[in-house]
């Protein structure tokens, strides 16, 4: 019997230890505002993605070669980055360690952002904000060219639970996912957290980049 029970103790502290394993693989991102995304980025870029290969990147501790995917892009348009070009972007292998599936046909655009590497190439994750470049609104799109960097300095702030409010003038008060239950909400489509005059920050809603001095009447 002792031994019987100790073979199931066994089974169970293995069984635990490959779930614990598994968690610590697994990857988790917190959600964030486009604008958020554009303002953590090194770099942001619109491109096509023409090729995908395996490659090594060195090797871990232990040895053993790591290895990453590296998509080649054409790039459309840089809206923050280099002055130079972006040709290579780099992710893990697989989704478990935020590896990034991109389609390699070179028949969809994105808009890809992530972090500079060396010349000419970028490392990205899924915590990164990457969308195919059609599903994004007209607003963000125009956003890109000016308005998202304009608010750069300021910080937008997740509504964890109603009622919930800003606790600093800088703050803008982000509630797509209390309200709406999602993230791609009506704030994160159409609004920017744009600086004020007076050095608050408030969002702002339009096509046209906001005046020195604009009034809260589009608020959500």
């Amino acid at each position: 019997m002792p031994f019987f029970v100790n073979g199931i103790l066994c089974t169970l502290a293995l069984l635990v230890l490959w779930r614990a394993e598994e968690l610590v693989e697994a990857c988790s991102c917190a959600p964030v505002h486009p604008q958020q995304a554009f303002c953590n980025a090194d770099v942001v870029i619109r491109a096509k993605v023409v090729g995908e290969r395996e490659v090594d990147s060195g090797n871990d501790i232990y040895g053993n070669p790591i290895k990453r995917i590296q998509y080649e892009v054409k790039q459309i348009k840089m809206f923050k980055g280099p002055t130079q070009d972006i040709e290579s972007v780099f992710t893990a292998p697989v989704s478990a360690v935020c590896g990034v599936t991109l389609d390699a046909t070179g028949k969809k655009e994105y808009l890809i952002s992530g972090k500079a590497e060396a010349s000419g190439s970028m490392h990205v994750t899924l915590c990164d904000y990457i969308m195919p470049w059609d599903s994004l609104s007209t607003t963000q799109k125009k956003s890109l060219s000016q308005r998202y960097q304009m608010g750069c300095d300021c910080k937008i702030v997740r509504c964890p639970s109603l009622p919930c409010e800003i606790s600093a003038p800088e703050e803008c008060l982000w509630t797509d996912l209390m309200i709406e239950k999602q993230v791609h909400g009506r704030q994160a489509n159409h609004y920017a957290c744009v600086k004020r005059a007076d050095g608050s920050c408030s969002w702002y809603r339009g096509v046209a980049p906001p005046k020195k001095e604009f009034l809260d009447t589009e608020d959500p």
